[in-house]
């Protein structure tokens, strides 16, 4: 007996209701977003060497938030302009619904004279410190832009199968705002880039850092330390320098302060905790080679990996820099400024992402690292939400990393292939999370 129409329809939504679940949870397959990194490559490559023959200093990239935002427009996208200054931000909504993740790049280019002599090389020029400088992506921001607009592009071909939506940061002065001024993530989340729309996953990746060439290269917890400035005047009384008793010596009392803020890491704080660097880096006081001066000023750096460490160290620094002072009858002004705080790998989001990272690296193409005391603003993303963030060597693989210009050097460069790696890795990051949300 032919079944009744009503009885097809009952069998069609049951047989729906049955494979629904399958239907919501099929997958764009790695060999597809390998393909579509692939194909965008040669776009990258161009991306990539338009940023760098046209860099500009911190809150002052306007041409490369203009081709930015241009880049994005072409694909689509509706990319907000103006936050922080000169910062972009785009939204890729995917078809399905899910979750935000965020992918970051940064935009600014350092007062570096470049010495590459590639054909794209930067003749750039700026304004720094109230001189005229050449102007250089001698940190690899212009490939991390390049990059992230691959990615974009392969996340954004797949729109209708993401699973969620990927929010596009491209952030200025991570190289430090100008004196005076407010810039970078900082400002990016003051001025409310999470407030209607929170990411809850963040990703990053830097190139170079000594790392080898095309490898990748993570840890969780602490990755890159917070760093912090100190100034210390250091106040005496002046007098011929043939009567040093009748004055009281600045110059012997900094001395003195430079050597004891050495005990602070190695005799102060518990250095099996973690690692931390007190560095003085200018001294300056005194006209004559016979007059002791009143003043000494010296500035400093400060790198730490823990909170409760920063706020420790900060606090010893004052203390042994005016109580060897005062030893001497001396006084000292003391100024600290903060910066950035250490960028921290959630160690939760790192082991769920390190199969991702392992499958775009291959067998060998991933290596553990130990905390950099270099520093970086991503940490204020990761502040707000769990953050990943790797290393991609930027040599030639097979090259020690060693032997190449390192970053903030006139001749660092990009190998450029292995920006691939970085597309497939960044889009892979941001879908495989979608899709492993959408999963549970």
């Amino acid at each position: 007996m032919a079944a009744s129409n009503r009885e097809i329809d009952m069998y069609r939504l049951i047989f729906g209701l049955i494979f629904l679940p399958f239907v919501a949870q099929a997958q764009v397959s790695v060999e597809t977003l390998d393909e579509l990194a692939s194909e965008v490559q040669p776009q990258v490559v161009d991306w990539r060497r338009w940023f760098h023959e046209n860099p500009e200093l911190s809150n002052r990239e306007f041409n490369t938030s203009a081709r930015v935002a241009e880049i994005l427009t072409e694909m689509g996208l509706e990319p907000q302009t103006g936050i922080a200054h000169t910062g972009v931000v785009a939204i890729i909504e995917g078809g399905k619904p899910g979750p935000l993740v965020a992918i970051r790049a940064d935009m600014d280019g350092l007062p570096v004279v470049e010495e590459t002599g590639l054909p794209f090389a930067s003749k750039a020029v700026g304004e720094y410190n109230g001189q005229e400088v050449g102007v250089m992506h001698a940190c690899g921001h212009d490939s991390h832009m390049a990059m992230v607009l691959g990615a974009a592009e392969v996340l954004n071909s797949i729109r209708d199968e993401l699973p969620g939506s990927v929010m596009l940061i491209f952030q200025p002065a991570e190289e430090s705002a100008p004196a005076g001024e407010e810039g970078g993530a900082e400002l990016m989340l003051k001025e409310g880039l999470f407030d209607e729309q929170k990411p809850e996953a963040v990703f990053g990746i830097h190139v170079g850092i000594n790392q080898p060439g095309g490898k990748f290269a993570v840890r969780a917890g602490p990755m890159l330390a917070a760093v912090d400035s100190f100034t210390i005047n250091v106040i005496g009384k002046q007098t011929h320098g043939a009567r040093p008793w009748n004055g009281i010596d600045p110059i012997v009392v900094a001395s003195q302060i430079v050597l004891g803020l050495q005990t602070i890491a190695s005799r102060q704080v518990d250095v099996t905790e973690a690692p931390s660097i007190v560095t003085v880096g200018r001294i300056a006081g005194g006209i004559r080679n016979n007059v002791i001066p009143d003043q000494v000023e010296m500035e400093g750096t400060i790198r730490t990996f823990n909170e409760e460490m920063r706020q420790q160290i900060h606090m010893r620094i004052e203390r042994t820099a005016r109580l060897i002072a005062e030893s001497a009858g001396a006084e000292i002004k003391f100024e600290l400024e903060y910066g950035y705080p250490a960028t921290i790998n959630d160690p939760g989001l790192t082991e769920r992402m390190l199969p991702t990272l392992q499958r775009v690296a291959g067998a060998d193409g991933l290596v553990s690292v130990n905390p950099q005391t270099v520093a970086e603003d991503f940490s204020f993303f990761a502040d707000e939400v769990p953050g990943f963030y790797v290393f991609l060597g930027n040599g030639e693989p097979g090259v020690d990393p060693n032997t190449i210009p390192s970053n903030h050097s006139p001749l660092f460069n990009m190998y450029e292939p292995s920006m691939e790696q970085g597309v497939r890795a960044l889009s892979q990051l941001a879908y495989d999370y979608l899709q492993s949300e959408a999963e549970d």
